[in-house]
C-alpha cells in the first residue's frame, strides 16, 4: 500500500470518527456518517441494518438506494431474509466480506419490481462494539462486483467506529434516562414534604374554622376554602403519583389499576398475549394511560373505563374506553387538546399509531399500537 493511500485511509477515518463524535442522535448520526463514507470512498450506495437479539432487522439508514430497493416506504429493505442478515444471525459473518450476489437484487429483477440501477454486489460489515454485535454496514456501487482486501480493510475500521459512536450514543441515553428518573423522584419527594403537607393543613384549619364559628357566612367561606384544599390535594396526589408511579414494579396494569383506584374510576382489564414490555414501550404506555385516565375523570362523566391489552412478538396493542358522555371529533382536524397531542406525539415517537374515536353520548375510544 503506497504512503498516498494510507494518508487517505487516515483522512478518511478522521473525518468519519469526528462526524460520529458529533452526534447524540443514533438515526441521524447513521444517515450522516453513511453519507459522508459514500463521498469520500466514491461508493454510490450504502444502507445500515440494525439487528435486535431476536435478529430481526431494521433499516436505519439508506442513501441513493435503487428505485426497486425503495418502493413501498422500502418494503423490500424491510421485510424478508437475505444472505447477510441470515450469515449474521448464525453467527457466521464475523468480518467485512463481499456479497457474491444480493438476494433483495435478484429478487427485485426477477419480479421485474424496477431500475437496480446496476447495482448486484455489495460488501456487506458487521457492526460491533466489543463483544456487542449491532447489526450490518453495506455498501456498493453500480457494476462493481468486487470488493479489494484494502477496501474491506477500511470498511472494517469504519464499521468498528459506527458500532463504538453506537454504543456512546446508547450508554448516554440511558444515563439521561436515569438522571430523569432520579429527578422526577425527588421532585416527587419535594412536593409529598411540602406542597402536600401544606394543603392537608389548610384543609384541617378550614375545617376547625368551621367548627369554631357561629356566623353562617363564615361557615360556608371555611367549607368552600374546605372543598378547595381537598381538591387541591387530589390534584397533587395525582401528580406526585405521576411523577413516581407506585406499582410500576409490578406491572403496567397494576400501576393503572392503582392510578384509576386513586382518580375514583373503576378500571375493567382485559389483557392477553405476552406481559413484559421493552422499558421504553411500557413507560410511553404508562404516560398514555395515565392521561387518558385523567381525561375520563375530567370529561367523561361516568366512572367506568376499559382497558385492553394485547402484546404479541411483534408489536402491542392498547384500547382505553369509557361509557361516558363524548364529544364530536373529526378525524381530519387537529386533536382538540394538549394531552390527546401528548398521546399522539409520545405513540408516534416509538414508530407507533394513534387513534381516536369519540361522538357525542357515545364515550371515547383511544388505541394505541406500537411495533416491539
Amino acid at each position: 500500500m503506497s504512503n498516498e493511500t494510507r494518508y487517505k485511509e487516515i483522512e478518511i477515518l478522521k473525518e468519519i470518527g469526528e462526524l460520529l463524535n458529533e452526534g447524540t442522535d443514533y438515526h441521524t448520526v447513521l444517515a450522516g456518517v453513511l453519507k459522508k463514507l459514500l463521498h469520500l470512498t466514491g461508493l454510490q450506495m450504502g444502507w445500515i441494518f440494525l439487528i435486535d437479539e431476536k435478529g430481526k432487522h431494521q433499516l436505519a439508514a439508506k442513501e441513493a438506494l435503487p428505485q426497486a430497493l425503495t418502493d413501498e416506504q422500502n418494503k423490500r429493505m424491510c421485510v424478508g431474509d437475505c444472505w447477510c442478515v441470515s450469515r449474521y444471525n448464525s453467527g457466521k459473518l464475523n468480518k467485512a466480506t463481499n456479497i457474491i450476489e444480493c438476494l433483495r437484487i435478484e429478487n427485485a429483477i426477477l419480479e421485474k419490481a424496477g431500475d437496480t440501477a446496476g447495482l448486484t454486489h455489495h460488501a456487506t460489515v458487521p457492526l460491533r462494539a466489543g463483544d456487542e454485535r449491532i447489526g450490518l454496514l453495506n455498501v456498493g456501487s453500480p457494476h462493481k462486483t468486487h470488493f479489494q482486501k484494502d477496501e474491506l480493510a477500511l470498511l472494517e475500521a469504519i464499521a468498528y467506529q459506527i458500532g463504538t459512536a453506537l454504543k456512546r450514543i446508547k450508554l448516554t441515553q440511558t444515563e439521561q434516562e436515569t438522571a430523569l428518573v432520579s429527578e422526577r423522584n425527588r421532585l416527587a419527594r419535594d412536593l409529598h414534604d411540602s406542597v402536600n403537607q401544606l394543603l392537608f393543613s389548610l384543609s384541617l384549619t378550614a375545617r376547625a374554622g368551621m367548627e369554631m364559628t357561629e356566623a353562617e357566612n363564615v361557615k360556608q367561606t371555611f367549607s368552600y376554602i374546605q372543598e378547595l384544599a381537598q381538591d387541591a390535594l387530589g390534584e397533587m396526589r395525582a401528580l406526585i403519583w405521576q411523577l413516581k408511579p407506585n406499582g410500576l414494579e409490578n406491572g403496567l396494569v397494576s400501576a393503572l389499576s392503582g392510578y384509576a383506584e386513586m382518580l375514583g374510576l373503576t378500571l375493567v382489564t382485559e389483557v392477553t398475549g405476552i406481559s413484559s414490555f421493552p422499558s421504553k414501550v411500557e413507560e410511553v404506555l404508562w404516560r398514555i394511560g395515565q392521561e387518558a385516565l385523567a381525561n375520563c375523570k375530567k370529561h367523561s362523566e361516568s366512572t367506568r373505563v376499559s382497558l385492553f391489552l394485547n402484546r404479541s412478538s411483534e408489536n402491542v396493542k392498547l384500547t382505553i374506553q369509557d361509557e361516558g358522555c363524548g364529544f364530536f371529533y373529526d378525524k381530519e382536524l387537529e386533536l382538540p387538546s394538549l394531552g390527546l397531542k401528548s398521546m399522539k406525539a409520545r405513540t408516534e415517537a416509538l414508530n407507533g399509531t394513534f387513534s381516536l374515536a369519540s361522538a357525542p353520548g357515545y364515550g371515547t375510544k383511544i388505541n394505541i399500537h406500537i411495533p416491539i
